[in-house]
Parts: structure tokens; sequence; C-alpha cells
């Protein structure tokens, strides 16, 4: 389990987000200790149709909290801090195509084992599971990124009635 630190925002709306991201850090945490799982030489295909079971479930529980997150941050946050940083260039742009990323991944790892385990051979597992790594390794980075990138720079920027709008916006549960 992640370790916990102290919340850095202090602005409403950046706590919700940095809070929403500590959540789906928690949940990636589990399913990630999967993925790991199969990185091991020697293991049984009895096992692995289990574990993989077990991976997509995780996953699945996982897609509905990553994708209300998403939504907010498309919807209302982005759009608003594009305002005033501009959209055509800088750090909103790459973080929107890691959204496209990380949904590819996942999207891809739900798609080829969405047949069950037993149709699938060792090979095609250990394929599908590496996207749902690629995707815990994209979503690690990704909310770096926007922790020490982008919510200092909302928090520095908007002004106070639009952060104020911006927390009435965001303020929704997310499981």
């Amino acid at each position: 389990m992640p370790e916990y630190t102290e919340l850095q925002f202090t602005t409403p709306a950046m706590r919700i987000l940095e809070n929403e991201h500590r959540y789906l850090s928690f949940l990636m945490e589990e399913w990630h200790a999967i993925v790991l799982w199969f990185e091991q030489e020697h293991i049984r295909l009895d096992e692995v149709r289990i574990r993989l079971q077990e991976l997509r479930q995780a996953i699945l529980e996982f897609t509905g909290p990553l994708k209300k997150h998403t939504m907010k941050e498309e919807t209302h946050f982005f759009p608003l801090l594009g305002t005033y940083i501009g959209f055509e260039q800088g750090p909103l742009v790459g973080i929107q195509e890691e959204h496209r990323e990380i949904d590819g991944y996942i999207g891809h790892f739900l798609h080829h084992t969405e047949g069950g385990p037993d149709l699938l051979s060792l090979e095609d597992i250990r394929a599908a599971v590496r996207d749902a790594g690629e995707a815990f390794e994209v979503l690690t980075v990704h909310f770096v990124k926007e922790e020490t990138v982008i919510f200092p720079m909302a928090e520095h920027q908007l002004s106070a009635k639009d952060k104020e709008r911006l927390c009435q916006k965001l303020n929704t549960l997310i499981t």
C-alpha cells in the first residue's frame, strides 16, 4: 500500500483532484501486484488463468472511478485552465494525450481478455497483462505530471472566482 503523505494543495478544487489521485493510486497498487506476479518465470497455466480473472475484475472495478475522474478533468478542469494557459501547445496537450494512451492500454487489456482465460495461451495472457502494466506505468507518471505541473499552475493562475466555480463542479464522488 502506498505511503500516506500530507496533501500538498490548498485550493479545494486541487485537493479534490489530488485526493482522487490518492484513491486511484491505491486501487492501481492492488491490481499492479497481480501484474508483477505474472513476471515470474515458472507459473502454472491453471494459476495464470485464476490470476488473470482477478486482474480483469480489479481493472474493471478501477475503470469506473478512473473514467469519472478523467471526465471531471476533461469537462471542467482542462477547459478552464486552458483559458489561462492556452490549448494548442504546452502541458495540457500532453496530459490529454496521456488520457487517451491510458484508455488505450486498459481497453486493449479488457478486449483481449473478455472471452475468458480458458481461450488464451500463456503467451496471449502475458501480452495482455503487459498492456495492464503499461497502463500502470503511464498512470503513475501522469499523476506526477499533473501534481507537479498542472495542479500548481492552476493554483497560481486561476482567479478566486474560477477556483470556487471549479470546486463546485468537481465536488462529486468518483466511486
